[in-house]
């Protein structure tokens, strides 16, 4: 199994960034995903998750109407679109298979100005 985040930078506040997790080694379509993030000192905190269709979304309610998780199953690929970024959103950011803990080495997203 392995999860490869990217899409990660340097943003100003107000702006937005595209979020990528390619997946790899198990079988994508049939696990609900999340997106998680850890700031600078702080824990693990779930942002996003979906369905294994993509049918179905929830969100924390510090990102709710900012951000917007999907995927792609035919690319074996998760994204979360980030708008309206606030200083307080930075944190790397990981993809993670329903319940577990994230694999991956993350992506670092930086939010100022």
């Amino acid at each position: 199994v392995q999860l490869v985040e990217s899409g990660g930078g340097l943003v100003q506040p107000g702006g937005s960034l595209r979020l990528s997790c390619a997946a790899s080694g198990f079988t994508f379509s049939a696990y609900g995903m999340r997106w998680v993030r850890q700031a600078p000192g702080k824990g693990l905190q779930w942002v996003a998750i979906i369905n294994p269709s993509g049918g179905s979304t929830v969100y924390e309610d510090s990102v709710k109407g900012r951000c917007t998780i999907s995927r792609d199953n035919a690319k074996n690929t998760l994204y979360l679109q980030m708008n309206s970024l606030k200083t307080e959103d930075t944190a790397v950011y990981y993809c993670a298979i329903e319940a577990q803990r994230p694999r991956g080495q993350g992506t670092k997203v930086t939010v100022s100005s």
